[in-house]
């Protein structure tokens, strides 16, 4: 798999939800997968940037900053799990690492989230001695 970038439509929601519409989750689910399944597999180590574009109701005055951005990923994850990582030795453990934002979608922007992947190749011998880990053999 190479670069892979591409916007899932949909309101953005995070794995729990307490308040209003308790069904709206279920529907960002289905969305994520049904706009990722066809997707390329990815099957190495990879970086993974995340940046969920929320509708202006996403942040009512009891949460000035939106909702909790580790909510949002896990059910994001989940859902790409079933897709994108399906093939995936472990499902998305492949992600070395993670870049994750949430901004409010204005100025005509669609409401979702914007993922970007990149395979890289991570060499296990090399980051065994800069962690101080040693073979016993």
């Amino acid at each position: 798999m190479s670069y892979l970038s591409v916007h899932i439509s949909g309101v953005p929601y995070g794995k729990r939800k307490v308040r209003g519409n308790i069904d709206a989750p279920d529907r960002w689910t289905k969305a994520i997968i049904a706009q990722t399944r066809r997707l390329p597999k990815v099957s190495e180590a990879c970086l993974l940037k995340a940046t969920f574009l929320l509708p202006p109701d996403k942040y009512p005055a009891d949460l000035p900053y939106g909702p909790d951005l580790d909510n949002l990923l896990k059910r994001l994850l989940d859902a790409l799990g079933e897709t994108v990582f399906s093939k995936t030795r472990g499902g998305d453990s492949c992600i070395v690492s993670l870049t994750a934002m949430k901004t409010r979608a204005t100025d005509g922007r669609r409401s979702g989230v914007h993922v970007e992947i990149l395979p890289v190749s991570v060499p296990v011998r090399s980051w065994r001695g800069r962690l101080g880990v040693r073979r016993n053999d």
